[in-house]
């Protein structure tokens, strides 16, 4: 039987474990995370999955410690399998494993290698992303891949929308090529990196609007921060504002930009270039419907507030 140390979490940890349970490969140990209380823990927990099937788990702060690699060491695994986990592994324990230590990332390798890379192929407009199971190296998401799965980003999918997609995209390139990988006859392919991209990490502050810009680029930035992530922010008669859902329409445009109005009973942003429709916002930590708003503050054309 295969035995297999698995580095997880998030919900593509969770699917991505239950195929290796499925394929009856042999899980002997879990190294997962500790969930942060200051995080918004809206996806399932890989711990209480691998509790479920008896497999013992650690959460390692640092899973390169000499008392971590001691512990997989002595484990023999045939492989390392890494699922959404948020720790680089280094060279040493990548070495540990008979048969090599696999990733699977969120994108379409060699594109949008590094962090969020759902929430940056969104904000970049691209019409697809996916998943891809590769080779780990010591410098991220560089090692040959073994198999991808692509899926649509349609025009007004949030990175929520899109990261769900992912996680069925994670699910079925491992479920197809897992069967290859197990009996030795998968091939895998090479990256050639000079067409691909790599993207950081995102902070809650890189989701404030810049109102100047044109709608197409700010409706991208509303659906790649929306809801479970911190939201797209701005100010207006004060007040925080967040932003949760937009879409590009035909409406008549003011004069005032940027700007933010009622107009029959639906609520609007001046932008830079054009006109954007704002479907759900919150004013002052509270969401506000546009008929609401129209009622206390009349349907004037308001500035936002500079940032």
């Amino acid at each position: 039987m295969t035995n297999v140390v698995v580095f997880a979490y998030h919900e593509v940890g969770v699917r991505c474990l239950s195929v290796l349970l499925a394929h009856g490969l042999k899980v002997t140990l879990v190294v997962t995370h500790r969930d942060n209380p200051k995080e918004n823990i809206w996806f399932p927990s890989v711990a209480k999955l691998a509790g479920l099937h008896d497999i013992p788990v650690i959460t390692p702060d640092n899973p390169n410690t000499p008392d971590v690699l001691k512990q997989i060491r002595a484990l023999q695994p045939d492989f390392i399998f890494s699922f959404y986990y948020r720790e680089m592994l280094k060279r040493e324990l990548l070495e540990i494993p008979k048969h090599g230590a696999l990733n699977m990332h969120g994108s379409l390798l060699p594109q949008y290698r590094g962090r969020a890379p759902v929430n940056w192929a969104v904000l970049k407009g691209e019409a697809e992303t996916g998943a891809t199971l590769h080779y780990m190296t010591e410098k991220p998401d560089n090692g040959a891949v073994l198999a991808q799965q692509a899926v649509p980003i349609l025009p007004n999918d949030t990175a929520f929308d899109v990261f769900r997609k992912v996680v069925v995209a994670a699910e079925i390139a491992l479920n197809d090529c897992l069967p290859r990988l197990l009996a030795g006859t998968i091939q895998p392919v090479a990256q050639d990196l000079s067409r691909g991209t790599y993207f950081g990490g995102r902070k809650p502050e890189d989701g404030i609007v810049d109102w100047s810009q044109d709608v197409h680029s700010i409706h991208r930035l509303v659906c790649a921060v929306a809801p479970p992530y911190p939201g797209a922010t701005t100010s207006l008669l004060g007040r925080p504002m967040r932003i949760l859902q937009t879409l590009i329409e035909t409406a008549a445009a003011h004069d005032t930009a940027p700007s933010f109005f009622v107009k029959e009973g639906r609520a609007y942003a001046t932008c830079g270039q054009g006109v954007l429709r704002i479907v759900r916002f919150e004013l002052d930590n509270v969401e506000t419907s546009a008929a609401e708003f129209a009622s206390q503050y009349g349907t004037a054309t308001f500035k936002f507030d500079a940032p």
